[in-house]
């Protein structure tokens, strides 16, 4: 398969790059300080079309494939990882889950609104006792007329406290297991939903991540997604999208990181020689750029196979695995050359390196990736 990118795809990545670096990337530093939510970078981007790249035209989107959204997701994270995980969510998991599943009435009512930026969505599934297990979640939807009374707490929720809507996962049915459990899209302000506690985080500190609560929080049936029962499949689909996602918050912290130790390596003086020169970290520059290819060519992949609709489970938690755990290897390596200045927040590799913990956590595991990408080669009838 080519990874040749279009002259479209190149555009769209040369336009996110401009605005990144130019614009959000020159306050990063100071929101992960103050832990301030990037509203100015949300409404911007919305204003070029980055939070609905995949919302079709005709509910105000940009239609656009997966591989140009990733390459800009990536373009985002190397400015800024905070700003990209809002974009990430935003766009590969709820709006995707409403275009897919929502009926034409849901997509009327919430995707115009979250195209545009002027929404940003939020997506409810871990609990505090159900997290790589989202069938033990204890939320329950109990249908009550031409409504559904939520009640439960939803954990580590990106966007919860400056999102405008949520989709949250309830069980409608606690006797069913997977089958059970189903998918609302809840508007913040609604009666019965309030925010929790805010965690304080060692990265990604400018997007915000906290508990949800339901409390006798009465939903119109109207908003609920699928059919009943049909809210652990929409949420496995979502986190499919959502691990091409992260490789791409994967990459673009990682090649930042990397661009950052070149810099430094060609400025940087010891033993009477620009530290580049020594083979030791020549040695390194080249298995860091390696692995950021493979990372790139797996993330292209996965999100070539998505926009081809053929299956892509696989592929996306490889590249998920890979990537997330390629981060954190490259991270700590970039600051490994800039010795003692690296571990001071006047470098932002210091930054980078807190950013890219999470990335082998969030919207599953490495352990969970290594667990669905074994099922799905050991269930395929057609490997040896």
């Amino acid at each position: 398969m080519s990874f040749q990118l279009s002259e479209e795809q190149l555009m769209i990545q040369a336009m996110v790059r401009e605005f990144a670096r130019k614009e959000v990337a020159v306050t990063a530093a100071e929101r992960d300080q103050t832990k301030a939510f990037p509203k100015t970078n949300l409404k911007k981007m919305g204003e070029l079309g980055l939070m609905g790249m995949m919302v079709p035209v005709e509910y105000g989107g940009e239609g656009a494939d997966t591989v140009s959204y990733v390459l800009a997701l990536s373009e985002i994270a190397y400015a800024c990882a905070a700003t990209a995980v809002v974009m990430s969510v935003h766009n590969s998991i709820t709006c995707e889950s409403i275009v897919k599943f929502g009926s034409e009435d849901l997509k009327q009512r919430f995707l115009p609104k979250m195209a545009t930026g002027k929404w940003i969505g939020a997506f409810a599934l871990t609990e505090p006792h159900a997290g790589s297990d989202p069938v033990r979640q204890n939320a329950t939807a109990v249908k009550d007329g031409d409504t559904y009374v939520i009640n439960g707490t939803k954990r580590f929720i990106t966007s919860g406290k400056n999102g405008h809507l949520v989709i949250v996962t309830a069980k409608t049915d606690p006797d069913a297991g997977h089958k059970g459990i189903s998918a609302f899209v809840v508007k913040k302000g609604t009666k019965g939903l309030s925010v929790g506690h805010e965690e304080d985080k060692m990265g990604l500190r400018a997007s915000d991540t906290v508990d949800l609560l339901f409390e006798d929080c009465r939903v119109p049936a109207a908003n609920m997604l699928g059919a009943p029962g049909d809210g652990f499949k929409i949420a496995m689909t979502g986190l499919d999208g959502g691990r091409i996602g992260i490789a791409a918050q994967s990459l673009g912290v990682a090649t930042a990181a990397f661009d950052a130790a070149l810099k430094y390596a060609k400025g940087r003086e010891q033993f009477g020689q620009k530290i580049s020169k020594f083979q030791g970290l020549r040695w390194t520059i080249a298995d860091m750029a390696t692995e950021i290819e493979a990372a790139r060519l797996l993330m292209l992949n996965a999100a070539a196979l998505k926009d081809h609709g053929k299956k892509f489970t696989q592929q996306a938690s490889m590249a998920k695995l890979f990537a997330s755990e390629m981060v954190n290897r490259i991270t700590g390596k970039a600051l490994q050359m800039h010795g003692g200045y690296g571990f001071t927040k006047d470098y932002p590799v210091e930054r980078f390196y807190r950013d890219a913990r999470v990335f082998t956590i969030y919207e599953g595991t490495s352990e969970i990736q290594r667990i669905v990408i074994s099922n799905n080669i050991l269930k395929d009838k057609r490997k040896p």
